[in-house]
């Protein structure tokens, strides 16, 4: 049987949750979808990134084929992003479903397969070779490079497929470890301010998550526990930023509350919120 990628002339992001008829839901990294020229689907990719051994992968990977197979209507395979090569091996071993009548193969991609990514004009170039890239080398010796070089890639793109840019920014941003989460982080600040544009959708809301996360721990400029003047002023900032309109009465309730933890909480509900409302829940 041929593990040959068909021919194909354009990859798009899907959806990456399968709901199922039991009550269960299961999420995946990404859903891929590669297509004809004629638009036709031609094979459906769920990519997963494994920085661990964990077995209940073994029993997930099988479902996420089976689901994005049975709603695509087309060849399905897991492809598994694995830095660490014991992890890759170990990811790579056939699943049996049972009694050797039926297995699920899942490809894998180590470090060593992918080429280092660090020249901002390929990754502008070559996207998805470049978050492979940071895929595979966001957390080795090269990092500052390579995620330097995918963030550009990933403005570019961003500039015509938004919402394609932001998943892989997300999924970069998830398999990397806490030191070079703050390099991004950082990264992503100076390229903003550098650059003083209008930030995507996805980049702001990165930003956003920054800052609420900051305010918890007490961390953004003039703000310490105990000073709610600071709290109040960083919500209602934050507010405005994401565009949910606030009423008078809500406004008012913000400025008049005297609790932290309330302000805390209502920090907390600003991302996703839609109206005064869902935040001062």
């Amino acid at each position: 049987m041929s593990r040959q990628v068909p021919a194909y002339a354009a990859i798009g992001v899907v959806e990456s949750t399968l709901d199922q008829m039991i009550p269960a839901e299961f999420r995946a990294d990404l859903v891929l979808e590669l297509r004809s020229v004629a638009g036709a689907l031609v094979l459906a990719i769920v990519l997963e990134v494994q920085r661990d051994d964990d077995d209940d992968k073994k029993y997930t990977w099988p479902v996420y084929v089976s689901v994005v197979r049975a709603r695509k209507r087309c060849p399905t395979v897991v492809l598994v992003v694995a830095p660490d090569a014991e992890i890759a091996s170990w990811a790579a071993q056939p699943i049996d479903l049972g009694l050797g009548l039926g297995t699920v193969r899942p490809l894998v991609i180590g470090a060593s397969s992918v080429p280092e990514v660090v020249d901002p004009a390929v990754a502008e170039q070559e996207v998805e070779l470049a978050v492979l890239s940071a895929l595979a080398h966001g957390n080795g010796p090269n990092k500052e490079a390579v995620l330097a070089a995918t963030h550009t890639g990933l403005e570019r793109l961003a500039e015509v497929d938004r919402e394609h840019a932001a998943a892989y920014f997300e999924m970069i941003y998830n398999m990397l470890r806490d030191p070079m989460r703050r390099v991004l982080e950082a990264l992503v600040m100076q390229r903003q301010t550098e650059n003083k544009t209008t930030r995507a959708p996805f980049i702001q809301r990165f930003i956003d998550e920054g800052e609420l996360k900051g305010l918890r721990e007490g961390k953004l400029d003039g703000l310490r526990e105990g000073k709610l003047d600071g709290k109040r002023d960083a919500l209602l900032r934050l507010i405005a930023r994401v565009g949910v309109p606030l009423s008078e009465g809500d406004r008012a309730r913000i400025l008049a509350c005297t609790d932290g933890a309330t302000l805390d909480r209502w920090l907390d509900n600003v991302l996703g919120a839609k109206s005064g409302a869902d935040i001062l829940s």
